[in-house]
């Protein structure tokens, strides 16, 4: 108990020292050794915290090179790393969360109208599309937190997002992507005409069509006997 209060103590100090100095992602932090030797703890003490810090993206490690600040070093909504919503009833949580979340999002994004954030919402309805990306699931979805201007809006639905990919993973999701495009659509035209009421609704409707898919598939996984 006592060394993982340690642990949990530095790493503390370790962030502390980061927001301290001023440091901003992709920026090196002192060696383990110098760390170590500024907190008056041991070497293998310093390299446990920062393997904490990195299992959330506050710190990264790079073999070879050394320590450097992680892209989450100012985000103040993390998920659990270690947490795998694998099974149907963590799926329906999951979803019933960003039933109750994302709506008031695109109402927000509709009273903002920013044009930078809705260009980049147009350009997102188009990976709905495309069967080989390098964008994450949930792309658009991001694109209309940020749209919507609140921070800290945008780092939760990211965290929850982060835990769908997992469920994603794990589940046979077979929503149509003709049918994802043109309510991503549906939903950026809302936004663009500046119509809280419709984006909420739409964007409602949408995660609700997203949940019953993925619930379907997981209950077809379930019974040997239903359609492929």
């Amino acid at each position: 108990m006592k060394t993982e209060r340690l642990i949990e103590t530095l790493s503390h100090e370790i962030l502390s020292t980061i927001r301290t100095n001023g440091l901003v992602p992709g920026q090196a932090l002192p060696p383990a050794r110098e760390l170590a030797s500024r907190f008056g703890v041991t070497v293998p003490s310093v390299r446990e915290a920062l393997r904490r810090l990195e299992a959330t993206d506050l710190v990264e490690l790079r073999h070879g090179s050394g320590t450097y600040v992680g892209a989450s070093i100012h985000r103040r909504i993390l998920d659990n790393p270690y947490y795998d919503p694998a099974d149907r009833d963590s799926i329906g949580e999951l979803f019933d969360a960003r039933i109750a979340i994302e709506p008031g999002i695109a109402a927000l994004a509709a009273q903002v109208r920013d044009d930078d954030a809705l260009n980049r919402l147009t350009r997102g309805t188009d990976h709905a599309l495309e069967h080989e990306t390098e964008v994450p699931v949930g792309h658009f979805h991001v694109e209309l937190a940020r749209a919507s201007g609140n921070r800290a809006l945008c780092e939760l639905l990211e965290a929850l997002l982060s835990l769908y990919r997992r469920a994603h993973q794990t589940s046979r999701v077979r929503y149509d992507r003709v049918q994802d495009h043109r309510e991503h659509c549906e939903i950026v035209d809302a936004v663009r005409r500046g119509d809280p009421f419709e984006a909420e609704h739409r964007t409602k409707r949408h995660l609700i069509n997203l949940k019953n898919a993925a619930l379907g598939a997981e209950e077809n996984d379930d019974n040997p006997h239903a359609d492929a």
